[in-house]
């Protein structure tokens, strides 16, 4: 028999396994009774006067706890942040590639950040970035979110999207 915290009152309430109410009894009459049907006795509210103590095997609910944290991950989907880098002088044919790209990782329900490098002196240039970036953005049309328009960071230009819902 196992006792889940160190249980300090005289008396405690106790609930037994079907949820019925036993009153307020001795912690070793308590005891007796999780004894009696080869249970555990768990606190389970040691705050309240008296405290409240459950009857119940402590071992299958902590099973059954655990079971249901597997569960919750399994359920959860996890969004992760694609990056696609892309310069101000990115060919024609190689900037669909990365289109295709950017597109694939939104219909795996990925967000893409698309970084424009500006190396040197092409940070004069940033009209030609911007312009790329809304090529970009027209092309991909209504298939994503745009959650950041194109911003200058540095000497790099950031545009965030996400797949639509």
């Amino acid at each position: 028999m196992r006792i889940n915290r160190e249980i300090k009152a005289a008396s405690v309430r106790v609930i037994d396994m079907e949820g019925k109410q036993l009153g307020v009894i001795s912690l070793t009459d308590a005891l007796a009774e999780a004894a009696k049907a080869s249970l555990d006795l768990v606190e389970v509210s040691p705050t309240a006067v008296p405290p409240v103590c459950r009857i119940m095997d402590y071992g299958k609910y902590r099973y059954q706890q655990s079971k249901k944290v597997q569960v919750s991950k399994k359920s959860q989907t996890v969004i992760q942040v694609k990056e696609i880098r892309i310069r101000p002088k990115t060919e024609a044919h190689d900037l669909e590639v990365k289109i295709k790209h950017v597109i694939k990782f939104l219909e795996q329900h990925n967000k893409v950040k698309i970084s424009m490098m500006f190396r040197g002196r092409e940070i004069a240039y940033t009209d030609i970035g911007r312009k790329i970036m809304e090529n970009i953005k027209n092309t991909l049309g209504d298939g994503c979110v745009i959650d950041q328009q194109p911003k200058l960071e540095g000497r790099s230009m950031v545009m965030i999207l996400s797949p639509k819902k």
